[in-house]
């Protein structure tokens, strides 16, 4: 393991091969998650061919997500300003004056509006909780101003070197199996205390009580085999590809680099928002560069040396 001046941990991936993304239908996924509408099964084929692919370098990958202490820190010592003040336009928030009973997900998370920022996502962070409303820009300054101090090439982790490091040697839905029920464990994800909020997605909450509606600490859940925390939920974390629908059938074996561009970057992960569908390792979801949001966080690679 390797710390930096932020304090971020990093655990050494070595390199391996793995297989990429799913080639699950919508009858095998429906088995597995009962009660979902037939079209969110179909709305899948981003993830199809599942390819094989080969890391052909170690890297390190943050044992973390970068937590609210951290970007402070970053901030205070690089005189960055973060995307969601320097336009004005501020980031997302959740209003808890929402109608509970609405499934419109508009009536909760508000914005964007200035009086929300990384500073306040509409709910309490302490600390040691991830950063949220942080652009994809914002974690590039964050990766070049950790490279420029310390002489060490830090960036964001490529869609296949995220999806190796999630999967930690497991071919499963989820790092920790199959079954969502195993991730009471290993993830903050939508569950029975987040559904008091939205009593009308009930349906797709995980059954148990993990004691956190938004937020957790970072490293409150049990790690991957790599030893990386909140592979699953917590926040989604920005990857440095563009997405294609198309790109996995014609990627190549190794090191893939992503499209060479694209209008959206990859997120990957999910939140303490997501349901467990959307939580998969070979789950693709993604956002403008601009982005900033309620449920959006950052994760850093360090390269290795060579």
């Amino acid at each position: 393991m390797v710390k930096n001046r932020l304090g971020m941990e990093f655990m050494r991936i070595p390199a391996g091969e793995f297989v990429m993304g799913s080639d699950a239908g919508v009858e095998e996924l429906s088995r597995r998650f009962p009660g979902y509408e037939r079209r969110r099964l179909e709305e899948l084929a981003d993830e199809a061919p599942a390819h094989r692919v080969r890391i052909t370098r170690p890297f390190y990958m943050a044992r973390h997500e970068v937590t609210v202490a951290q970007f402070r820190a970053f901030l205070n010592a690089s005189g960055h300003v973060p995307e969601s003040i320097a336009d004005g336009t501020g980031g997302y928030g959740y209003n808890p004056r929402h109608d509970p009973a609405s499934t419109r997900r508009g009536d909760a998370f508000e914005g964007r509006d200035p009086r929300y920022s990384w500073r306040n996502p509409g709910f309490a962070q302490a600390d040691d909780h991830p950063v949220v409303n942080v652009s994809w820009n914002d974690a590039q300054a964050l990766a070049r101003w950790l490279s420029d101090i310390e002489g060490r090439r830090y960036r964001l982790p490529t869609e296949a070197e995220w999806e190796y490091a999630c999967r930690a040697g497991t071919r499963t839905l989820f790092h920790s199996g199959d079954e969502p029920a195993g991730l009471a464990r290993v993830a903050n994800l939508f569950d029975a205390d987040a559904a008091v909020n939205w009593p009308a997605w009930r349906a797709y909450a995980l059954p148990h009580h993990d004691g956190y509606a938004f937020t957790a600490p970072v490293g409150r859940f049990a790690p991957n085999a790599f030893g990386l925390h909140d592979m699953h939920g917590n926040v989604w974390e920005w990857t440095a590809d563009w997405h294609d629908d198309h790109y996995y059938a014609r990627s190549p074996l190794e090191d893939p680099p992503g499209p060479a561009d694209g209008t959206v970057k990859v997120r990957r992960g999910g939140s303490w928002h997501t349901w467990p569908l959307y939580a998969r390792c070979a789950y693709r979801n993604w956002n403008s560069t601009d982005t900033r949001y309620t449920l959006v966080g950052i994760r850093l690679v360090m390269q290795a040396p060579d």
